[in-house]
């Protein structure tokens, strides 16, 4: 293992702690290894391209103590776990990749328009790079007219040279593009950047207790395929894997894209989950399942790697990866499936809380399911005995029902999903002012039969609130992205933990 090192620190200004010209060489079974050039960053300019390192020079002035030679998570994994050390004037060590980011979970290693306010800022400090180029990404990708290098240095900023190094080598790889011209009524019209939906996908797949849905995203996070079964009743956990593989397999061969081009699998699962392990924990309605490796499981079915998050959670991260909340960095979701939950985003932060299982909703008096509300119909005569509820699935004829006689007139009808807008209103209503948010969203795989009339009860709430608007606007509407949301939002899960600026990737240890 050899290192061609041309420095003389003595003769470089100490105080700017950055890498100088270095080529690293590793030899290993005789191949030589070619890791890059590093080029000198300034306090402007400190990105890195993908197969690039960073050198940290000694603090001091004595021209050999020791740095250390830190990879980029974007290094092949092998070649990063075949180095044991390199010496550079003197002795340095290879840095172990960075973790994962606490309470996402971890990918398993398997063979609209916005307001320039929801952009992240970049930081100019050295060690950077990585986060810039997502800050970047994310910026494009959250403006869909498209944005100028110009505008994104005034929106994140960042320094011209760094975006323009940035954005050359989104351009190289072709996750970026220009896309026109832009105007601005003096000087050289400024070309326009945007991002290209098809250059890469990711796969998600919910696991509802009514029903099983596989959707394939595009980097907008655009459905360009889907399939939808009943989740199968029984506990036989393994032949449910095996059939989602299926699906999984089969929307991506039906699509045509290669597996190459696909970032990995997201899956949405009712809580309790353990989001570390990649296990569902003994969820209510899933009868026979108990602690079941979901992640592991469905990563060796398909092959793509995989992760596992909270389908509220899910939820929340497809509304501001492609939703109606885009915008937004502060949401919350309301979900409505078989049962109830929210979604929660601070200042850009999905909260997820210690386990990974944020967002319950019982001690705000909001919890609900499917079955009590059939079960309530029931009882009271609204529905009849041929609506019972034998299987979650089961369910969704009835709320039809319901909902249909409530549009006709049926005062007790009506009352049930009265009262459950105002559970459902005071609820929101007190997350909304303990958090503070500006968005309120509502969705879920049963939200569309019973949204229209439970917001009429629940938007007025929030408008006579006396702390929600106190202070700003509060949004309220129905999600976009259909009763699918889930699906989508587990999907966007990969994109939004391989694309998008995460501020703890920037802590040490």
């Amino acid at each position: 293992m050899t290192v061609r090192n041309d420095i003389d620190w003595q003769e470089r200004d100490p105080v700017l702690k950055a890498a100088w010209p270095l080529d690293v060489h590793a030899e290993r079974e005789s191949a030589e290894i070619q890791f890059g050039h590093v080029q000198r960053p300034t306090h402007e300019n400190t990105s890195w391209d993908a197969a690039r390192l960073e050198l940290w020079p000694p603090g001091e002035r004595d021209g050999c103590a020791a740095g250390h030679v830190h990879p980029r998570r974007t290094v092949p994994p092998a070649s990063y776990h075949s180095i044991d050390s390199v010496a550079v004037a003197g002795e340095a060590a290879i840095s172990p990749p960075p973790p994962a980011e606490a309470g996402r979970g971890a990918l398993t290693t398997k063979t609209t328009s916005t307001e320039k306010g929801a952009i992240r800022r970049g930081t100019n400090l050295p060690r950077m790079g990585d986060f810039n180029e997502s800050v970047i990404l994310d910026a494009i990708r959250r403006q869909r007219g498209g944005l100028s290098r110009v505008e994104l240095a005034q929106a994140t900023g960042l320094s011209a040279q760094t975006v323009s190094n940035i954005t050359r080598r989104l351009l190289d790889r072709g996750v970026a593009r220009e896309s026109g011209k832009h105007n601005t009524g003096s000087g050289k019209p400024r070309t326009l950047l945007e991002i290209v939906p098809t250059s890469r996908y990711a796969v998600g797949v919910h696991l509802d207790p009514a029903v099983i849905t596989c959707v394939l995203v595009d980097l907008l996070g655009t459905v360009v395929a889907q399939r939808s079964r009943r989740t199968p009743s029984g506990g036989d956990t393994d032949g449910t894997v095996a059939d989602m593989a299926a699906s999984v397999s089969g929307i991506v061969a039906e699509s045509g894209i290669d597996d190459g081009r696909i970032l990995g699998l997201g899956i949405a699962a009712p809580g309790p989950i353990d989001v570390t392990a990649g296990w569902v924990v003994e969820p209510p309605e899933l009868h026979g399942w108990g602690r079941y490796p979901l992640r592991d499981r469905l990563s060796e079915a398909t092959g793509f790697p995989a992760l596992l998050d909270k389908d509220v959670t899910a939820a929340v991260v497809a509304e501001r990866w492609a939703g109606a909340a885009t915008a937004s960095r502060n949401l919350l979701f309301f979900y409505l499936g078989t049962g109830s939950g929210m979604g929660l985003v601070v200042d850009d932060t999905v909260l997820r809380g210690v386990s990974g299982n944020a967002g319950e909703v019982g001690g705000l008096g909001a919890a609900c399911s499917t079955r009590t509300l059939v079960d309530e119909a029931i009882a009271l005569g609204v529905l009849g005995g041929e609506y019972t509820v034998l299987d979650p699935a089961d369910a969704q004829s009835g709320l039809e029902r319901l909902g249909q006689l409530a549009a006709e007139g049926d005062a007790q009808a009506d009352g049930i999903i009265e009262r459950l807008g105002l559970r459902v209103g005071r609820g929101v209503c007190a997350a909304a002012t303990l958090l503070d948010v500006d968005s309120i969203v509502f969705g879920g795989p049963t939200w569309h039969v019973l949204g229209e009339r439970l917001l009429a009860t629940i938007e007025p709430m929030v408008a006579r609130s006396p702390f929600v608007r106190a202070a700003h606007a509060t949004t309220v509407a129905s999600t976009t992205l259909g009763e699918n949301v889930a699906a989508v939002g587990a999907a966007s899960l990969v994109l939004d933990q391989a694309l998008s600026a995460q501020p703890r990737s920037l802590l040490l240890g």
